[in-house]
Formats: C-alpha cells, sequence, structure tokens
C-alpha cells in the first residue's frame, strides 16, 4: 500500500450542488499512477482511505489533469469546520478502505 501525508488547499466546484475536493500534490502523482494499475476499479478512480482532523473515511481519488483530487465528503468536511480556502492535512492510503 502506498501512504502518504500532505498540506493541500480546499478546492469547491459548483454545480448542481457544491463539491469540495482537497487536490493531490504533483509530487505524488506518478506513484498513484503506479498503484492505481493494482487497486483502480475502472474510469480511473483509485480507493483511498483517508483521515482529516482526526476523522478517517474511504473514498476514492478522481484523475484530473494529470494530477489526483481527494472528494471531501460533507460529513467529514462538517465534522472537521473545512471549506473552501481553508488549508488541511491529509493522512491517505491507497488501496480498499474498511468500510
Amino acid at each position: 500500500m502506498l501512504e502518504m501525508v500532505f498540506e493541500t488547499g480546499v478546492i469547491d466546484w459548483r454545480g448542481p450542488a457544491p463539491f469540495f475536493f482537497a487536490p493531490v500534490p504533483d509530487r505524488y502523482s506518478n506513484d498513484i499512477r503506479s498503484a492505481a494499475k493494482l487497486v483502480s476499479y475502472g474510469w480511473g478512480v483509485i480507493p483511498v482511505s483517508a483521515s482529516i482532523g482526526g476523522v478517517d473515511f474511504t473514498t476514492s481519488l478522481f484523475p484530473k489533469d494529470g494530477n489526483y483530487l481527494l472528494p471531501l465528503k460533507d460529513a467529514v468536511r462538517k465534522k472537521c469546520g473545512i471549506t473552501a480556502g481553508d488549508t488541511i492535512t491529509v493522512e491517505m492510503t491507497i488501496g480498499p478502505g474498511e468500510g
């Protein structure tokens, strides 16, 4: 499994409903692409387990312009008080999560 810890700024996408993402720093892109070959379940999405502010969750990275975005679930954002423009620390493991 591939584990990483990084700081990133939260971004949002205003579609019919707002979505919030934590962009994964470029320096991890090659390692993630290599790991994706083993864990991706289609459409280029990559399962991950992550933790922000002591809140653990599972989701899938989305490829975007050669890099990756970590979607931030509403339950996680609300518990941690996270919004667009905030800088957060993410602990993340590439691979199938437990629930």
